[in-house]
């Protein structure tokens, strides 16, 4: 049976991020940010890509916010470009970037679309990457809470659900430790830094949030990958348990324990952040929510040899099958869902929780006007059914955002994969609403018709 009987007080939504949709990256008085310069650096991205134009969002919104009315979406989340406001980060605002947001903004509430607006989805203004390091110096924190006064006191009347903050982990990791995602460090240092700034500057932008519209609900976005060991030895456990509070306690704890996981402090005390008294009664400045993002699961192995961490994450040989694994190489596995909806009722107090990202990339194509996208279809049904499964069991969650809702920029990955419930042609910029989509449409519009057991929400292929 493919109806989900989502609950009529369910949001649903699509989610995007605005250095993947908006281009016009030169337009209107718009500052550059670092994955505009790290995308034009050669060898950074798949393929040469960069994100100069996108899907041209900033010029077809209105078409966009049309297409998010015929798919009946509840919300839509999408991030202000920091450096469309502040072109150098802090200072001189640009009227004419708090005028496209305001278009935006008007046009989705005119189509009875709630926004849920993100602060930061990793773009940071060059300008303080080049002037502090972006978020490995404690100063763009303040900048961040300024940029945060000024965009909630400008758009508050309309919008009311903010994020702080994206995925402080991938953005301190993958752009500070790892080095594939903008800004391109390779720094255990750097990295620690990033990750204790970017939590501090989502606690400085909650009070500032706090302080210009005390009706407004605002929370930030973790990722969550659960980890699961291969092996069966102690060291597979102790790897198991590290990784864990490397990937997901070091940005879970912090919120809601107010400390690092101890593991982590111990094993790489020689790389800890500099942390002033009261940082963390910051970090832990109330939210009215939490944004969850799901993927897919790792298995971790113990290895001596690798220092700190003790463990390698093991590499799974991809299958050429689209209902185990997707064009990302993620498996695919819904029950890391209800794994991490069930720890959040039982370990983080279970706070009311939307999840703001889950989905799949494919290599999607046209075919007479059709994308028969079958496999995400089934990667959808199943994940939802996850969400509702955990909700039923008592978990406070409230929504679901698929990512995305249009193809895009993704990352280090250009435009070689595609996540959006809507194909978007990069030569022509022609958009066509995809079967998914399209089922997505029928589960909303069918929201609290029919009363299905939970024994009946079938799991099979589309």
């Amino acid at each position: 049976m493919d109806h989900l009987n989502i609950p009529r007080d369910f949001l649903i939504g699509a989610a995007t991020a605005a250095y993947q949709i908006e281009g016009a990256v030169r337009e209107d008085g718009r500052g550059p940010s670092i994955w505009d310069t790290f995308c034009h650096q050669p060898g950074n991205i798949d393929r040469g890509h960069n994100a100069d134009t996108a899907c041209d969002h900033y010029h077809r919104y209105q078409e966009d916010v049309g297409i998010m009315d015929q798919l009946s979406l509840d919300a839509y989340r999408f991030s202000i470009s920091w450096s469309r406001i502040f072109p150098e980060g802090k200072g001189r605002i640009n009227p004419k970037g708090l005028a496209f947001y305001d278009r935006l903004i008007d046009s989705l509430l005119e189509a009875g679309i709630t926004p849920f607006t993100t602060l930061f989805h990793w773009d940071t203004p060059e300008a303080l990457y080049q002037q502090y390091g972006g978020f490995a110096g404690r100063e763009t924190c303040y900048h961040f809470a300024d940029y945060t006064k000024t965009v909630v006191n400008h758009f508050g009347d309309r919008v009311k659900h903010w994020i702080t903050v994206n995925e402080p982990w991938e953005h301190a990791t993958f752009g500070h430790l790892f080095g594939h995602h903008a800004p391109g460090k390779r720094n255990p240092w750097t990295f620690w830094r990033a990750m204790h700034h970017i939590l501090l500057g989502h606690g400085m932008a909650m009070q500032a949030i706090r302080s210009e519209d005390s009706t407004a609900k605002a929370g930030l976005t973790l990722s969550y990958t659960p980890m699961h060991i291969k092996g069966s030895r102690a060291i597979d456990l102790e790897a198991a348990k590290t990784a864990n509070a490397f990937m997901n306690g070091i940005a879970f704890d912090p919120i809601f324990k107010g400390h690092y996981p101890e593991v982590l402090w111990q094993r790489f005390r020689w790389f800890r952040p500099p942390v002033n008294p009261g940082d963390f009664d910051i970090i832990q400045t109330p939210t009215d929510f939490t944004g969850l993002n799901y993927y897919s699961r790792e298995f971790v192995r113990g290895n001596r040899l690798v220092p700190g961490l003790r463990g390698t994450f093991v590499a799974r040989r991809p299958e050429p099958d689209p209902y185990r694994y997707t064009a990302m190489d993620w498996e695919i596995y819904p029950e890391g869902f209800n794994e991490l909806l069930t720890l959040m009722r039982a370990e983080y107090g279970n706070p009311p929780v939307y999840i703001t990202e889950n989905g799949a990339a494919y290599f999607d194509k046209v075919d007479h006007g059709i994308v028969s996208d079958q496999p995400r279809i089934s990667y959808l049904r199943s994940h939802i059914h996850e969400v509702l499964k955990a909700r039923q069991e008592g978990t406070d969650v409230r929504g679901y955002f698929a990512w995305s809702l249009l193809d895009n920029f993704e990352w280090a990955k250009g435009f070689s994969t595609r996540f959006g419930l809507v194909h978007v042609d990069y030569e022509s910029g022609k958009r066509t609403i995809k079967n998914s989509g399209y089922w997505l449409q029928q589960q909303i519009r069918q929201r609290g018709a029919l009363e299905v057991p939970a024994g009946l929400m079938t799991l099979e292929r589309a």
